[in-house]
């Protein structure tokens, strides 16, 4: 398949509310539109892991993640500019759906939610990932492909079998060529100006 081609057939099943593995900016990442709470279940289900859990999301530039939280604190802004390297941020205040409510394209699924509200989302350094998102319109999920306490793979040929065969669509490992096979940093941010490290 030639590159558009891969694209085309990615964001059909995602359109469609299906699940797709596919190489990121970090790792390989099990991945659906991030306002399908079904698709986002269905995630949660192929990972064998409790939904009490939030996933991280891919964003295609701060634009987009300005449509999916309440407010962005202002240091992320800076954080984004001078970013070389794979960051997820923790926002406060995700715009979500109500449990249990169908999904709409101007919520999250409640399902890619923590507790308190927030949303890690990063905005991947990796040229083929933005052009999905963009595409789609609108945020995807990005959890590593990986059964849930499992290591998590750091090439393709690391990924089970069986994760492979739970999606709709395996992007052909082709199209990586910028994953670091490193998770990112994570840092939680608050509207005030506060940092949280969770991960470096």
């Amino acid at each position: 398949m030639k590159p558009e081609e891969i694209l085309a057939e990615a964001l059909k099943t995602l359109r469609a509310g299906g699940t797709i593995l596919y190489p990121t900016d970090t790792v390989w990442g099990l991945g659906c539109d991030a306002t399908n709470p079904e698709a986002v279940a269905h995630i949660y289900e192929i990972k064998q892991r409790a939904d009490s859990k939030s996933l991280v999301l891919l964003a295609c530039d701060l634009d987009m993640v300005a449509r999916y939280v309440k407010e962005i604190p202002s240091i992320a802004i800076d954080l984004v500019e001078v970013n070389d390297a794979p960051m997820t941020i923790i926002y406060p205040g995700a715009v979500c759906g109500e449990q249990g409510a169908a999904g709409d394209k101007w919520h999250l699924a409640w399902n890619t939610v923590a507790a308190d509200g927030s949303v890690g989302i990063r905005i991947p350094l990796m040229d083929w990932c933005k052009q999905l998102v963009f595409k789609l319109g609108r945020p995807i999920v990005s959890t590593s492909a990986n059964i849930s306490g499992e290591p998590t793979p750091q090439r393709f040929s690391d990924i089970p079998q069986e994760l492979k065969d739970a999606v709709d669509f395996v992007v052909p490992p082709s199209v990586d060529t910028q994953s670091t096979g490193k998770a990112s940093q994570i840092l939680k941010l608050g509207l005030k100006g506060e940092i949280e490290i969770i991960r470096k």
